[in-house]
């Protein structure tokens, strides 16, 4: 940041007070835009974003000053999403610097929008028969290695064009004829590549987490060129692979570990969900170095990748009429022990991560689907800033979880946590002591949570982003009333 932004942006910050203000220039404040009004305004539009997060703009700024400025920025022409992304991808990286390395969890999601004209530049999404229509991205989710999350890496959008073909057998031989640089591949490999060039940057090391759709040969190979540069991967696998065997025989990878890799079996507590019983399962872990044969259907060529296959199943607990826990994940890290295996199962459930991103950034939390902006470039823009928010929430959220002794200060301030007090007293039971002294992150975010309509274990589990987001929407306007209290006696 030069000294004229640094400079507009702290006369900015000093009318916005508060931790979305120190997270919106920590996130924001190192993007140059080539105006130092402009870089002002959007650390604004970010702070003010994190205090009232919602698709629409009309309803996160009030003020008619303010509102206008975030419509002149978002549809002015000026600035693309990804100089945020890129901005937002460091920032989320800087939080892992010191760690052995970065889960990267990727996967993509889309945005079904409003386009009744089909004016606005969004493509097919959805149901063809149903004319959906909207915009799909590849996002890339940083998480540290206790799971916490840090920030978007990188997100990769694009407009679909409806698939050419007469039927659906003529839609998969063009697929296959065409090069990966000419189908959506190309979008996953360009996450990939973004995310590691910028860990490069920092001398970060990251370890990819996908899941089946990415079990391809274009993305494998891909993947196997970062490991080069000191980066890991582990991706679930979606068929039965061929691996390398001696003789003729054809020799499938599940068939092979069930005979002869080593094993061992531990105990997983599986919670309640769709079409999932509430159990304590058993999983027998099996793993092995193995030698894919990746195959290009249409050229008729192999090409070989060794990667360790760690295989994760449930056996003996599985519920009548359910389906068992199966995991076939293939990795780039050598396994030697039972341990070793089970932190790669570990890894690859932080992937899940970014589904609870997609969740808190599309309904849970900023309901991005709901803008009513006018062009792709807007919708992009603002996406984007929504984006980051929802991350923050999530990262609030797993604090509370992985570091729940940890001092609630270093993620709030003390006008938000005097805020918080004041607002718990109000609603405490009779037998609850509310100190004057901060509160560790656990304390916090149950607070805000209890102001978003938290109930405890009839909740069905511990506060998520839903009554997170709901809470500090009842939080935001304390704050400013203590602010302008605050204001007016020092003036």
């Amino acid at each position: 940041m030069n000294f004229l932004t640094a400079l507009v942006v702290g006369r900015c910050m000093r009318k916005l007070q508060g931790a979305e203000a120190t997270w919106a220039e920590e996130e924001f404040g190192g993007v140059d835009l080539g105006d130092s009004r402009r870089s002002a305004r959007l650390v604004l539009m970010g702070a003010r974003a994190a205090k009232a997060p919602s698709g629409k703009v009309s309803q996160v700024f009030r003020n008619d000053g303010e509102r206008q400025g975030a419509y002149d920025f978002l549809e002015g022409g000026h600035v693309v999403a990804e100089t945020l992304i890129a901005s937002l991808g460091l920032a989320a990286l800087r939080r892992g610097v010191g760690d052995e390395f970065v889960f990267t969890a990727i996967d993509g999601s889309s945005l079904a929008l409003v386009d009744r004209a089909g004016s606005k530049g969004f493509g097919h999404v959805g149901s063809s028969a149903k004319g959906g229509r909207g915009l799909k991205m590849i996002n890339a989710l940083g998480v540290s290695p206790d799971g916490v999350p840090l920030g978007l890496v990188t997100q990769v959008w694009w407009a679909r064009a409806k698939t050419k073909g007469r039927n659906r057998k003529d839609k998969r031989r063009n697929n296959l004829k065409r090069k990966a640089e000419e189908k959506e591949t190309r979008f996953w490999l360009q996450a990939i590549e973004e995310s590691h060039a910028r860990a490069d940057q920092l001398g970060i090391k990251l370890w990819f987490q996908l899941d089946r759709e990415a079990d391809n040969r274009c993305i494998l190979l891909h993947l196997a060129k970062a490991v080069e540069q000191g980066h890991r991967f582990t991706v679930r696998g979606s068929w039965d692979r061929l691996i390398q065997a001696t003789g003729d025989d054809k020799l499938y990878l599940r068939a092979w570990l069930d005979r002869e890799a080593p094993g061992g079996q531990y105990l997983l507590d599986v919670p309640a969900g769709p079409k999932r019983t509430a159990r304590t399962a058993s999983i027998v872990v099996r793993w092995a170095t193995v030698t894919l044969r990746l195959r290009d259907k249409w050229n008729k060529t192999e090409e070989p990748l060794t990667v360790t296959a760690v295989w994760a199943r449930e056996e003996g607990t599985v519920p009548a009429g359910e389906a068992p826990i199966d995991w076939l994940l293939l990795t780039s890290v050598q396994v030697d022990s039972f341990e070793q295996a089970r932190r790669v199962i570990f890894g690859y459930t932080q992937r899940w991560r970014v589904e609870d991103f997609h969740k808190a950034w599309k309904s849970g939390v900023c309901n991005v689907e709901q803008t009513q902006l006018r062009t792709q470039r807007a919708v992009l823009l603002w996406g984007t800033i929504l984006a980051a928010v929802a991350v923050r929430v999530e990262r609030l959220k797993h604090l509370a979880r992985t570091a729940p002794d940890q001092p609630a200060d270093l993620e709030m301030t003390h006008l938000e946590l005097r805020a918080l007090i004041l607002l718990k007293r109000q609603s405490k039971k009779r037998n609850e002591a509310i100190p004057d002294t901060v509160p560790t992150i656990a304390q916090a975010v149950r607070w805000i949570a209890d102001l978003g309509g938290y109930t405890g274990k009839s909740s069905g589990g511990p506060p998520g982003s839903i009554t997170i987001r709901r809470g500090l929407e009842w939080l935001a306007p304390a704050v400013l009333m203590l602010e302008a209290l605050e204001n007016q006696q020092t003036s």
